[in-house]
């Protein structure tokens, strides 16, 4: 008898933080996680490490998925991997923070935000062609950007995630002739991240502001003990909105 595979995700970067977290909870679920980083190959290697020893396959793919070229042969090297096939597509890397890609390219936060965010949807339809899931991370002032106040220096990456966020709202029509599923998975500040750390440099006392909120920050292995389960969740309609943290109602609006 033919033993029954394992479905297969692809979770963008997934070497550390939100990333590594969701792709661990999915290999607890018997998931077989496809990781891409961008030049932490030891770090993306301890991922793949730990997602094994709950008897799954895992695979790092150092991408750049700002370069169209490099998508394409990320989905080569998946193809070849999952034998055409793959059900989860986690679209968690994202930027526009950093200050040498900035300086290299004003408009880097909309390439790496919304541009990339296609390019990955584009080449994953093909090997989603039996139906899947795309779950899109954002946060909650990328999600209501527009709507309230925005913290300093983050206004671009805001504007440029919930740019991405609409541009694959805009598909849920050719998704749902696919039978493909688009989640959409919102975070407040997530306690141990990066981004809390460069935003307090603008913003000091933010994240005990949130707390004072919230009454306590999520860990990036609570973010992904949620996109993991949101993702398996089947009563979860397409363009659902799950939101972890502090209520989108207590954002200052603008």
């Amino acid at each position: 008898m033919e033993t029954p595979r394992r479905p297969i995700a692809l979770i963008t970067g997934g070497s550390r933080g939100i990333g590594a977290a969701t792709t661990l909870a999915l290999a607890q679920r018997g998931y077989d996680v496809v990781i891409t980083y961008r030049n932490k190959s030891a770090r993306a290697n301890e991922v793949v490490a730990a997602s094994t020893r709950y008897g799954v396959r895992a695979l790092a793919v150092a991408c750049d998925i700002t370069q169209q070229e490099q998508v394409t042969e990320l989905y080569q090297t998946i193809s070849s991997w999952s034998q055409g096939h793959f059900s989860l597509l986690v679209l968690n890397a994202s930027g526009g923070m950093e200050r040498d890609l900035l300086a290299a390219d004003p408009d880097y936060p909309m390439h790496i935000n919304r541009d990339a965010q296609l390019f990955l949807v584009e080449g994953a339809l093909p090997l989603l062609s039996n139906g899947g899931d795309i779950v899109f991370i954002t946060s909650h002032w990328a999600h209501l950007y527009g709507q309230i106040k925005q913290l300093p220096d983050y206004t671009f990456v805001a504007e440029s995630k919930h740019a991405g966020e609409q541009a694959l709202r805009a598909r849920l029509p050719e998704f749902t002739a696919r039978n493909i599923r688009l989640l959409i998975v919102t975070g407040d500040l997530i306690a141990g991240t990066i981004t809390p750390k460069l935003l307090e440099r603008s913003a000091p006392g933010l994240a005990a502001q949130r707390i004072s909120i919230a009454g306590t920050l999520p860990t990036a292995e609570e973010m992904g003990e949620i996109i993991a389960a949101s993702a398996v969740d089947p009563a979860l309609p397409s363009g659902h909105v799950v939101v972890v943290g502090g209520t989108l109602e207590s954002l200052p609006l603008r």
